[in-house]
């Protein structure tokens, strides 16, 4: 919640054919970062970039809905040799995308879509993928078709670093972070016109498009979770 050499290669791809209306964060995009540190400090960010060093040697990344695009531009700063190409349904999540890794416009394509119809041209492009603080506007079912579309575009040693909230099954869960969540979703669906009620099941949807989880990490008792997934042929031997 919330790769070419081409600078600023932006395009709007057709409209989605889903019934449901893309969720509006253009109001959000300037005041992003200063609404997630008042509600949850530095924790979000630790949670985005717990496994950094982790991805050193990926050289071709797909990021999708990150938001102001803080993340894009340190992966960016972090890593001299990766091209990015980022995605998002906002355009003013775009612009503070470009604001924020102006430095390295030349290693940035963005496109401005509706992820849950936005589908990759080339096979084999990607060897990373970046979800923080995105599925969770996807149900589980859209979350399983994006990983079914994008599968084409990546390379047979890719990683998915995927940041969320979660609901763990204890009591902290419970009478925590389970009302915490149902209260983020009431507040976005209010400020941006998200029609979700409740997470959905990421680790099923990616299991059933052919992904294993190869690490994970929780923070907060639970409430945030930093994961990496890579195809499951992968850990086969």
């Amino acid at each position: 919640m919330k790769i070419s050499l081409l600078a600023q290669d932006t395009e709007t791809s057709s409209p989605s054919p889903s019934s449901t209306a893309v969720p509006n964060f253009n109001h959000l995009a300037r005041p992003y970062r200063w609404l997630e540190y008042l509600t949850f400090g530095p924790f979000l960010w630790r949670c985005r970039i717990h496994y950094l060093r982790e991805l050193a040697n990926c050289r071709n990344a797909l990021v999708l809905g990150d938001g102001d695009g803080r993340f894009t531009a340190r992966l960016l700063r972090a890593n001299p040799h990766i091209r990015i190409t980022a995605i998002d349904a906002s355009p003013r999540m775009i612009e503070a995308l470009h604001r924020a890794a102006a430095p390295h416009q030349g290693r940035l394509t963005t496109r401005i879509a509706d992820l849950r119809s936005w589908k990759p041209l080339n096979p084999g492009q990607f060897n990373l993928i970046v979800t923080h603080f995105f599925l969770d506007c996807l149900t589980t079912a859209e979350v399983a078709q994006l990983a079914s579309r994008v599968a084409p575009s990546v390379a047979p040693n890719a990683l998915w670093l995927v940041s969320e909230f979660a609901t763990p099954c204890t009591f902290f869960g419970r009478t925590i972070a389970s009302p915490l969540v149902a209260s983020l979703y009431f507040a976005f669906r209010f400020l941006t016109g998200l029609n979700l009620w409740s997470l959905p099941d990421h680790s099923r949807a990616l299991a059933s498009a052919g992904w294993s989880m190869k690490a994970g990490h929780s923070h907060l008792g639970g409430l945030l979770i930093s994961q990496i997934w890579q195809p499951r042929h992968h850990d086969q031997p």
